[in-house]
């Protein structure tokens, strides 16, 4: 089951409008610390720009929206960033769009336009995806039984973790209405030869 939506990983992108340029920084956070170390390390990175605008939208139900407009003028920059992640429905995430004025004032309606158009380009850059609710098992097997196994990931099961040592253990995440499918895939697999060794719930996230 999805829960929320969130981004895959780190991104980065760039665009120039009207010589000033918007360069945007995307991270996952699950907490307000952690964002707020991404913000500070962004900040001095680009302590020379002329803005570094920070938003954060944190927790299963969004509960955390923070923003910062960073002496742009109110309303035009941080919080239409939360405006869209609440929207797309995207959590768990931190944003900082630096950017070095050009020399040509906007207006209002021009940077909120900048200012959005660069989060989405920077979540594009991160990639975006769901946090799935699923049952994690722990299966052991024989190598010549792991091929035919592997071969099925993405399909019918996520692959997660694979260790190699007298036999072959992993977890395989799926769906929880699927476990008994799930089961009856991984005994024909082997010929009965595998072995559960624990059935857990796992939090996974994964492209949509």
């Amino acid at each position: 089951m999805k829960l929320y939506s969130t981004v895959l990983g780190e991104g980065a992108a760039e665009q120039t409008i009207e010589r000033s340029r918007f360069i945007c920084y995307v991270s996952p956070a699950s907490t307000r610390e952690e964002a707020e170390e991404f913000i500070s390390m962004i900040r001095k990175k680009h302590r020379d720009a002329t803005h570094n605008v920070p938003a954060m939208v944190l927790g299963d139900k969004m509960q955390v929206q923070w923003a910062s407009d960073d002496g742009e003028p109110q309303g035009t920059s941080g919080a239409p960033i939360v405006q869209m992640l609440v929207s797309e429905g995207i959590t768990n995430v931190v944003i900082v769009v630096t950017r070095y004025f050009g020399g040509i004032k906007l207006g209002t309606g021009g940077l909120v336009r900048a200012y959005t158009s660069s989060a989405k380009l920077g979540l594009e850059a991160a990639g975006t995806g769901g946090v799935y609710e699923m049952e994690a098992m722990e299966y052991e097997m024989d190598y010549g039984s792991y091929s035919k196994v592997e071969s099925l990931k993405n399909k019918d099961f996520d692959l997660t973790g694979t260790d190699f040592g007298e036999k072959v253990r992993v977890e395989i995440c799926f769906e929880p209405e699927t476990e008994n499918a799930v089961i009856g895939l991984l005994t024909n697999l082997t010929n009965g030869r595998g072995n559960i060794l624990k059935i857990s719930k796992k939090l996974l996230t994964k492209a949509d």
